[in-house]
């Protein structure tokens, strides 16, 4: 069994592009403010989720960089040190927001709270630095989130000046979209999917297989009676485009 995500993961790479532009255009404005750098690694610490095409698509990426060998060993080990350390700060969160402590308040402890990325090299480079998620991308603009603009602490932007800001909600809403548009285009009966959000290191982790994905044939969809134990073969499902829809 085969799928074609390529019409989805070229939509979100258009939306990564415009991700780019954005950082660009700041950083023309605002020279100096911005010193982000190779090795720097200060965004490569926050805790985020992905939205479900984005780590599809981290996930492909990374087994078309590390398929075998000890790399990829090396890389899923550090997956699984940090989702168990981020599976343990959201648990505290959890029961904070069930002792009563506003969402305000543990959203900002958890924008405190550091776990490396399991991408980070031992100089502190990314190891997918071409495919790194869309709030890697924008990390140390100025980000209006909740209402309030929020950005890197080692940036020059000083707190009440008026700078150019990027909407990153309005970002998230598309990838959120895009992400509902390629569960909708999938024969699955987890149609909630496309609202599913993981960190990082369950992206690597994930083997995104029929049966993670919750695949079903196309015959069984229809309703058509089953062809039996030994029908044996592979089935394609090729999602379709943009062009292709009605």
């Amino acid at each position: 069994m085969s799928l074609d995500f390529a019409p989805a993961f070229a939509r979100y790479e258009a939306l990564a592009a415009e991700a780019d532009a954005l950082f660009a255009k700041v950083a023309d404005a605002c020279p100096g403010m911005l010193p982000c750098a190779p090795g720097c690694g200060d965004c490569c610490h926050a805790l985020f989720d992905l939205t479900f095409v984005e780590a599809l698509y981290l996930n492909h990426q990374f087994t078309r960089a590390f398929p075998a060998g000890p790399g990829r060993e090396a890389v899923l080990d550090r997956a699984d040190r940090a989702d168990r350390a981020l599976c343990k700060r959201k648990r505290q969160a959890f029961r904070e927001d069930a002792q009563g402590v506003s969402t305000a308040v543990i959203l900002e402890e958890l924008a405190r709270e550091r776990v490396r990325c399991p991408l980070l090299d031992d100089h502190d480079r990314c190891l997918l630095y071409a495919a790194r998620p869309i709030t890697c991308r924008l990390y140390g603009a100025p980000l209006l989130i909740g209402g309030a603009a929020r950005t890197c602490g080692r940036t020059g932007f000083e707190p009440g000046g008026a700078y150019p800001t990027v909407k990153i909600e309005t970002i998230q809403d598309r990838l959120l979209e895009l992400s509902r548009e390629l569960v909708a285009a999938l024969p699955t009966r987890l149609v909630a999917m496309g609202d599913m959000l993981v960190p990082v290191s369950m992206a690597l982790l994930t083997t995104y297989d029929a049966a993670y994905l919750g695949l079903v044939p196309e015959a069984a969809e229809a309703g058509a009676e089953p062809a039996g134990d030994n029908c044996g073969g592979a089935t394609t499902w090729v999602l379709p485009g943009p062009e292709d829809k009605a």
